[in-house]
């Protein structure tokens, strides 16, 4: 028998699911991640928790081969955040999924990049710098601000080689 402490916020089922995903794409297992986040991702459904779909399709795009469908993941991505906080803005603490704006448009801009579309690029880098502001000081927030900076950098031809996803310190 399982007691619950009030001090405890119950587990999530979808994010504890989702966390496996991640685990099984971070050790190499590339597909049976996408396998799974695929099978959720109809589970959730598009009426399903934003917070959920946001997430899920934020690290869905990570495990995609096409640079296109990484870049379609990351617009639901970003769309679900949008939507959960317009749902959420009469009161409710958003700060968690703010965080992720940052990130969420750092993909976009690599997203971009990886597609050739330079305006596009910057214009997201401008959108990741910004909400940068809403993010508290500390680790995070100077990670996203660098690698905001070598993508920068990159983008006007300083920086070689190829995006490869994710920026190091994911949401």
């Amino acid at each position: 028998m399982t007691e619950e402490r009030p001090d405890e916020a119950p587990l999530d089922g979808v994010l504890i699911r989702i966390g496996q995903a991640i685990m099984l794409h971070r050790a190499g297992d590339r597909e049976e991640a996408r396998n799974r986040l695929s099978e959720l991702w109809h589970e959730i459904g598009p009426q399903g928790d934003a917070f959920h779909r946001c997430t899920l399709a934020h690290y869905m795009a990570d495990t995609q081969d096409d640079p296109r469908d990484e870049l379609d993941w990351d617009l639901r991505a970003l769309e679900a955040a949008e939507g959960f906080v317009t749902e959420r803005a009469a009161g409710t603490d958003t700060g968690a999924l703010c965080a992720f704006f940052p990130s969420l448009h750092l993909n976009l801009a690599a997203d971009y990049v990886a597609l050739d579309r330079p305006a596009d690029a910057r214009a997201q880098l401008l959108r990741a710098r910004a909400s940068t502001n809403g993010v508290a000081d500390g680790e995070y927030r100077q990670g996203l601000r660098e690698a905001i900076d070598r993508l920068a950098v990159r983008l006007e031809g300083g920086g070689g080689g190829g995006w490869g996803g994710g920026w190091g310190a994911e949401a």
